[in-house]
C-alpha cells in the first residue's frame, strides 16, 4: 500500500500559549514528522484517483498525553479526513505535557497529503476535484450496498434486489482487486497496533458482500 508521498506537517497552539507551555511529541517535531509519514497509509480512494489535499485536525491531550476530541475542522470531506484523524489518533501517549498546561487548549495539525508522483504526474486540479465530487456521490450508492448485505446476513433483505446491488458494485469498482487493496490497506493498520482502524476495513469488506476478511474478522473482531 502506498503511504503519503509528502506530508507537510505543522503544529499550531491557541493564540498566547506561550512557548515553555507548549506540549511536546516525544522525540521532538522530526519524530512527530516522522512518526505521521509513517504511520498514514494513503486511503484507497484518494490513491486510485490521485487525489492531494491538506487535513487540519484539531485535538486536545490529556495529563497522560493522550489525544481526545479530535476533529477535522477543514479537510476535502473525503477519506484523507478519516486517515488524517485516525494518525493523529494514533499519537495518543506520545505527548509529553509541561506543568501548568492548560488541558483545554485545542491543538491544530495540518496534514498534508501528496499521491505518489511517479504514478500520479503533475497534480490536475480540475480532475481531483471531479474526484472528490464522485467520491461524495457515490456514498449513497455505497450505503445502499452495504445496507444490503447487513440486512442480507441478518436474514431481513429482499433478495431480489441483488441484481442491483452486484451492478452497484460493479458501477463502485468493487471488485477483487478493490477488496485485495482493502485488505493491504487494513494489514498496515494492524501491524501499526491500530486494530479498531483495521477491524473497520475488515467489516467494509465483509459489507460489500466478500468473505475474504471473515478469517480476521472472527479472529480480531468479533469480541
Amino acid at each position: 500500500m502506498l503511504k503519503a508521498g509528502c506530508i507537510y506537517i505543522a503544529l499550531f497552539l491557541t493564540a498566547g500559549l506561550a512557548a515553555a507551555q507548549q506540549p511536546a511529541f516525544k522525540g521532538g517535531q522530526q519524530a512527530l514528522n516522522d512518526f505521521l509519514k509513517a504511520g498514514i497509509v494513503y486511503p484507497e480512494y484518494s490513491r486510485q484517483n490521485c487525489i492531494a489535499g491538506t487535513v487540519n485536525v484539531s485535538f486536545k491531550l490529556t495529563k497522560e498525553g493522550v489525544v481526545h476530541d479530535a476533529t477535522v475542522q477543514q479537510g476535502p470531506g473525503i477519506d484523507l479526513d478519516d486517515e488524517a484523524l485516525r494518525v493523529i489518533n494514533l499519537t495518543s501517549g506520545q505527548w509529553t505535557i509541561p506543568a501548568g498546561y492548560n488541558f483545554n487548549t485545542v491543538l491544530i495539525q495540518p496534514i498534508r497529503f501528496d499521491p505518489d508522483p511517479a504514478r500520479c504526474g503533475p497534480a490536475n486540479i480540475r480532475d481531483m476535484e471531479s474526484a472528490i465530487a464522485g467520491y461524495k456521490a457515490q456514498q449513497a450508492l455505497e450505503n445502499a450496498v452495504t445496507n444490503y448485505y447487513i440486512n442480507k446476513y441478518k436474514g431481513t433483505a429482499d433478495t431480489t434486489k441483488e441484481a442491483i446491488i452486484i451492478g452497484l458494485k460493479k458501477q463502485l469498482g468493487y471488485d477483487d482487486d478493490f477488496v485485495s487493496d482493502l485488505l493491504s490497506q487494513a494489514n498496515e493498520k494492524f501491524k501499526q497496533g491500530d486494530k479498531p482502524g483495521a477491524c473497520r476495513d475488515w467489516n467494509f469488506i465483509r459489507n460489500i458482500g466478500s468473505n475474504k476478511a471473515d478469517n480476521f474478522i472472527n479472529k480480531y473482531c468479533a469480541h
